[in-house]
Parts: structure tokens; C-alpha cells; sequence
């Protein structure tokens, strides 16, 4: 508990004030849909939110107190965790919106994959760090590149394309902060999208309907036309309809009418098209205004990082919440393919939560050893 007092306050308050918002707005948004569609409590997925953010708060009380070399050292026996539990997940996992990325150990549900992003980010400041003398060596560079593509190919499978995609454009930006020679950088990249496409290819061959599904999820223009209503637009076209409903002020907290099973997934992928609605644009684009100053405060946390391993990792969990954040809003406003990607602090869903608190406590031990050295304490 004593490393509390050397936290980074400011992104303290942020993260908290939207996690507190993502509660409101999931109870909100899911009331109408818990009691009608599942059978349940109104307050069923709020309170389930909060015991997953409980659980939260013990973690990141537990991650503070370790020095980021012992993440490096762990970030190996992690990823090797995950990668068993994805191969478990293949042969015995759950099937969710056509997707089979859960597994399920005792009362115990959730998602490898959403963790596979943060750890990743820790294994490439320890790989980096380990062998900054080495990675001018096409062979070294590329096994970094070569691990994500491995980890992607087996959430490709499940099928989850999102997911896949935001952890390769993480290894690639995570690959391109590093100081590296151009030619190799090229090469590597070059053989990587190679792979990538294969990879492809044998998903498509070996499962061409599940294939074809997903991409015609990039068939994503004029959702609200006659032909796409009925299938792929529906969700898209209702969350056009929760815009324009919210104006500037919105309807009111509470008072969408959008989450009468209009929106399915209104507590999660959809949950901003919820936002909008019932407190407007002009609140809602305070939420975004935190995103900034939150993603700001993990920038200059970063830059003042004693280590090179601390730097990386801020830099790299501002991509990661950067990713998301983009790829779910643009998603719902239709400039984007539908990925089933969660937006941060305010979708609903254990495994993702929990990751990105992780995330977040990694940004704090960052913060806590930079006060600590310049207090003179380590």
C-alpha cells in the first residue's frame, strides 16, 4: 500500500472518473435489454461490472508493488501461459457471436486473447532491452515480429479479426519506436505481411464461410440502405438513429429509447451510440477530452521514464487504448468494419477491463520508479 503515494494522481482521477462513468452508462444501457432479453436483473451487468473492476483494484494494488524488471522477467512464463490457453481455447473453448474465444476454468470465463495485447507490450520491452545490441540482425528483429504473427494467426482462427489486427499494428508500431536499421525494418515488415496474407489464405481454405462472414464486414458503407438494414447495417444504422436522437444535450440519462433492443450490443460494442443519445454531443465530447488527456498523461509518463523498458511500455499501452478507442467509435459511425472491438472504460466485459487496468498499473510502477529515483529511493 505504500507505493499508493507515489501514483501519478492525475491519471489516478481520469482513470477512475471514466471507470465510474462506464458504470453508470452500462447500467443505463444494459437495464432495458438485462430484464427483457436475458431474464434478469436491471442492475445484472452494472454489478457484474463492478465485481470485474473489484477484482481490478486488488490487481493493480498487487502489479504497483513490483519492479518493472520483474514484469520483464515474467512477460516470457506469461505469453507462454497464454499460448496455452489459446490452443486451449481452440480445442475446448466457447462459442460467443461466433467467435470461440472463451475458456472456461471452474465458475471462472474469460478471454486469453484480451491479455495476449498487454503482456505483449511488456515481452517487447524486455526483448528490446535484452538485445539492443542484437536487433540490426535481420534474424533477432525478426523473431519479435514473428512471435505476434504467431499469436495473431491463433486468435485469426477463432475467428477474431479485430483482435488479430490490433496486436499486429501494436508489434509494428512497438517495432518501428525502436532504433533499428531501415533496410531491416523494411524486410521485416515485408516478410511479415507475407506471412499474414498465408496465414489468410489458409484460414480461407480451411473455413471459407466463417472467412467470407468476416469480410463481408468491410461491405460497411450505406448501412442504413434497403438491402443492408435487414443483416450487416442494422447496427450501424440503429446507432445513426441514437446520434441524431441525442443532438447536443441528449434525451437524458436513462432515457434512450435505442437500447429497447433496438442496439443488442448496446452495453458493449455500442455503448457510445448509448453515450450520445442520452447526454448529447457536447457531453459526450468531454468523454473524448478525457481519452486525450488520459493518453497525454501516459505520453509524458513515459518521456520522463528512467528506463527505456518503462518508455516502451507507456508508448506502447498508448497504442493500445489509442486502437481501441478508434476502432470501436469509427466502427459505429460506419467509417470502419464492425470488429466487435470494446471501448475503453465504458464497454461492458470482464476480460477487457481487467486487461486494460493491468495496462494501467504497468503505467503506474513506470510513474512510482521515476518519483522513487528521483527521491532516491532505488
Amino acid at each position: 500500500m505504500k507505493m499508493l503515494k507515489y501514483t501519478d494522481k492525475i491519471l489516478l482521477i481520469i482513470s477512475v472518473l471514466l471507470f465510474a462513468i462506464g458504470l453508470i452508462m452500462i447500467f443505463s444501457s444494459s437495464s432495458i435489454s438485462a430484464f427483457m432479453r436475458y431474464n434478469s436483473d436491471s442492475y445484472d451487468f452494472m454489478l457484474s461490472q463492478a465485481k470485474n473492476l473489484a477484482i481490478g483494484l486488488v490487481l493493480f494494488l498487487f502489479v504497483i508493488q513490483f519492479n518493472t524488471k520483474t514484469y520483464s522477467a515474467i512477460s516470457w512464463l506469461t505469453l507462454v501461459g497464454l499460448l496455452c490457453l489459446l490452443i486451449l481455447v481452440y480445442f475446448y473453448g466457447t462459442i460467443v457471436n461466433d467467435a470461440k474465444s472463451w475458456v472456461k476454468i471452474g465458475p471462472i470465463s474469460f478471454q486469453p486473447s484480451e491479455f495476449v495485447k498487454v503482456v505483449i507490450i511488456v515481452w517487447y520491452a524486455a526483448f528490446f532491452e535484452l538485445n539492443r545490441s542484437k536487433l540490426d540482425k535481420l534474424k533477432t528483429s525478426f523473431f519479435a515480429i514473428g512471435v505476434s504473427s504467431f499469436f495473431a494467426a491463433l486468435i485469426v482462427i477463432q475467428p477474431d479479426f479485430g483482435t488479430a489486427a490490433i496486436l499486429m499494428i501494436l508489434s509494428f508500431m512497438l517495432y518501428f519506436m525502436i532504433p533499428v536499421d531501415r533496410v531491416v525494418k523494411f524486410k521485416v515488415i515485408s516478410i511479415s505481411l507475407m506471412i499474414i496474407v498465408i496465414v489468410l489464405m489458409g484460414y480461407y481454405i480451411y473455413n471459407t464461410a466463417s472467412f467470407k462472414r468476416q469480410i463481408d464486414r468491410f461491405d460497411f458503407t450505406e448501412p442504413c440502405s434497403q438491402e443492408k438494414f435487414e443483416g450487416i447495417g442494422n447496427q450501424v444504422c440503429n446507432s445513426y438513429i441514437a446520434f441524431n436522437n441525442g443532438n447536443l444535450w441528449g434525451k437524458g440519462l436513462g432515457n434512450s429509447t435505442q437500447k429497447y433492443l433496438y442496439l443488442p450490443e448496446s452495453h458493449t460494442d455500442f455503448i457510445f451510440a448509448i453515450v450520445v443519445e442520452e447526454l448529447g454531443f457536447v457531453k459526450a465530447s468531454g468523454i473524448i477530452l478525457l481519452y486525450i488527456l488520459l493518453l497525454a498523461r501516459i505520453i509524458i509518463i513515459g518521456k520522463r521514464s528512467v528506463s527505456s523498458r518503462g518508455a516502451i511500455m507507456c508508448y506502447g499501452i498508448v497504442v493500445y487504448i489509442f486502437l481501441h478507442i478508434v476502432i470501436n467509435l469509427f466502427g459505429i459511425m460506419g467509417l470502419l468494419p464492425l470488429t466487435g472491438v470494446p471501448l475503453p472504460f465504458l464497454s461492458f466485459g470482464g476480460s477487457f477491463a481487467l486487461s486494460l487496468i493491468l495496462a494501467l498499473s504497468i503505467v503506474q510502477r513506470v510513474a512510482i520508479e521515476t518519483k522513487l529515483k528521483k527521491f532516491g529511493k532505488i
